[in-house]
């Protein structure tokens, strides 16, 4: 499961963090398409708009296949069926794509046949771990792990809100096996190119959080051959998709469930959040005044709280075991769950309007 995602990054940072080598083996950057309908944020729901990378040939037929761009697209894939002018009439859950069944529903089979296949770039993904013997959940952010430059220490090792900043000097950006397909409006106009993040089996440092994570694509090689369709298969570039086991992760405050909550806070290191003062985006200032005087006021049912020293601070720390963490063996009942399209983080609506 993804269902919330954060890339931040300037233009010009997030391209040149997306380097490559071509066909010829000369150094390349991806050119951007549409840039000014790229919108760096901390915490993208579905519906939003995300940065992925396509081969060129999608957008231009005579071109090198193995020449990347960097374009903007919807995250949810509208189907190329779909023959409604309202995109919120399209009753399916099309952020996320199971591995397993991506050859059963034409939704996705379709557009992977037609070799319509991304890479959906971010920071990293939220996820969400139940805790033990409560209704809360705390809130992760996980990342490819990250090198130490000579500016920026290594993210398990910052003390402060200052080094942390550091960080990002040279980020490396998760890369997420994902397809695309344009749909055309029926009463006409440009196409809608729009995605979906295919997902698999959680691999077994992130089983404690969470039972499903996104296909991610670890390495140079990895992404090329998802993107190089008119070279790789579809056959052969699915056996790209499974679990991998290089990533990181660390917890976050609960504001990042709120989607409209776009701040640096909402992936920052916990502890570092440590007597920090939580400032809400104008947005954010906007909802909690109308819901101040306008929505009907509820009681907020009392949870014990854990302790700051109980909740992991890092990837290598050892997770708590929840007892209402999915085993494996209950796995059939939860997937027909997810099939019904609720894959849903927690405490956050989804949007009704595109």
């Amino acid at each position: 499961m993804c269902g919330r995602t954060s890339c931040h990054l300037p233009k010009e940072v997030l391209a040149r963090a997306c380097a490559y080598r071509d066909r010829h083996g000369r150094q390349r950057l991806p050119e951007w398409r549409d840039p000014d309908r790229y919108c760096p944020s901390y915490n993208t729901s579905p519906r939003s708009s995300s940065p992925v990378l396509l081969s060129r040939v999608h957008l231009e037929k005579d071109a090198d296949s193995s020449e990347r761009i960097i374009a903007p697209m919807r995250w949810g894939l509208v189907p190329y069926w779909f023959r409604e002018a309202d995109l919120s009439k399209l009753q399916i859950n099309t952020s996320n794509c199971r591995s397993d069944t991506i050859m059963e529903k034409r939704s996705f089979k379709v557009p992977l046949v037609k070799g319509r296949r991304c890479v959906v770039l971010a920071d990293g993904f939220y996820e969400w771990q139940r805790r033990q013997a409560t209704n809360h959940r705390q809130p992760y952010f996980i990342y490819f792990p990250q090198i130490k430059t000579e500016k920026a220490e290594q993210v398990g090792a910052v003390a402060s809100p200052e080094d942390w900043e550091k960080v990002w000097d040279n980020w490396r950006p998760l890369t997420m096996a994902g397809i695309f397909d344009c749909w055309e409006p029926p009463e006409g106009g440009s196409c809608l190119y729009s995605y979906s993040i295919i997902t698999v089996d959680s691999c077994k440092v992130m089983t404690d959080i969470h039972n499903r994570m996104p296909a991610i694509l670890d390495g140079e090689e990895a992404v090329s051959k998802w993107l190089d369709f008119g070279e790789v298969s579809a056959q052969e570039a699915l056996k790209l998709i499974h679990p991998t086991e290089n990533i990181a992760f660390h917890p976050v405050s609960s504001m990042v469930n709120r989607s409209w909550n776009n701040a640096p806070e909402c992936l920052l290191p916990l502890h570092l959040l440590t007597g920090k003062e939580l400032k809400a985006s104008a947005s954010s200032q906007k909802m909690l005044q109308w819901l101040a005087t306008k929505s009907p006021k509820k009681e907020e049912p009392k949870t014990p709280q854990k302790a700051e020293s109980d909740v992991p601070q890092w990837s290598s720390q050892f997770l708590q075991k929840s007892p209402q963490t999915p085993k494996r063996g209950s796995a059939g009942l939860l997937e027909r769950w997810l099939k019904r399209g609720q894959e849903e983080e927690p405490a956050a609506k989804r949007p009704h309007t595109q």
